[in-house]
């Protein structure tokens, strides 16, 4: 049986508050790396917090294209007890799984890093990535609603202030899952890979709602999930937006209070006729 991993540690701190200090005890989000390997060979090393790795590892393969179906992940082996194990996670791939030459990848090595070193927009055409369904329309009235429930659900947070959080709803608002890391990417990665490892991709008919801004790899990656709209409650980058643009998935910015900001294919939004 595999570790309890802890998310949170305790720390003493000095807090100034009106001109008076005090020890305190004060909540830290936990960051530690994770190495996913398969056989001998290292596929990437990450800082994240821990908890959900056999997701992170699942959504990380998928989300990059090393692996388009379940069955091409045989199996994901979790963290051991020993300080060797603790922090790797060990994969099984299928002969179809699409294992690229080079050296390992460090990504999401940082709250914002992402996984460094893509090219372009061109890589990820000749990913063969496909355009998410537009049949779907979503009510702004269940947007708007959102964020609030994110927040909500959000029990590291809550004690430590210090986490990503990325959550997938359905068209009528309803929360189906939440995951927390110190790295955007990774929260989201750990979101799909929760979804892959149930075999439900392509993710049609659903929100992906972040609590950081939406950049270029955070909107890979919900095309690649299939997911038709991506919001988040801050601005999404102008490579996330073209990005957004040229492979049809709605992207929404700002979702805060009762207002939000369409940068692409607002046509899945039931929103009236622009004046």
């Amino acid at each position: 049986m595999a570790p309890k991993r802890r998310n949170i540690e305790l720390t003493q701190v000095i807090e100034w508050a009106d001109g008076k200090t005090s020890r305190v005890e004060d909540y830290l989000s936990a960051e530690e790396p994770l190495e996913i390997r398969a056989g001998r060979r290292s596929l990437g090393v990450t800082l994240r917090t821990p908890g959900n790795d056999e997701e992170l590892a699942a959504g990380f393969l998928f989300t990059e294209g090393i692996v388009s179906r379940q069955d091409q992940l045989v199996s994901v082996q979790p963290p051991g007890e020993s300080d060797v194990e603790r922090n790797l996670v060990r994969v099984t791939l299928s002969p179809r799984a699409r294992l690229n030459g080079g050296a390992p990848r460090r990504f999401s090595a940082g709250s914002a890093c992402g996984v460094c070193g893509k090219a372009s927009i061109d890589q990820l055409r000749r990913r063969g990535l496909r355009r998410p369904e537009s049949a779907t329309r979503f009510d702004p009235e269940v947007l708007v609603q959102l964020p609030e429930k994110l927040h909500g659900a959000q029990r590291v947070f809550s004690r430590t202030g210090g986490l990503h959080a990325s959550a997938l709803f359905n068209p009528a608002g309803e929360l189906l899952a939440l995951r927390e890391d110190i790295g955007r990417h990774n929260a989201v990665d750990k979101v799909i890979g929760w979804a892959f490892l149930q075999d439900l991709p392509p993710l049609n008919a659903h929100v992906l709602l972040v609590s950081g801004r939406g950049g270029f790899e955070i909107v890979q990656k919900t095309i690649a999930a299939g997911i038709p709209l991506l919001a988040s409650v801050s601005a999404p980058s102008s490579l996330a937006v073209q990005l957004a643009r040229e492979f049809g998935l709605t992207l929404v910015g700002f979702l805060r209070g009762r207002r939000f900001v369409i940068y692409s294919d607002q046509q899945r939004i039931a929103v009236s006729t622009l004046r």
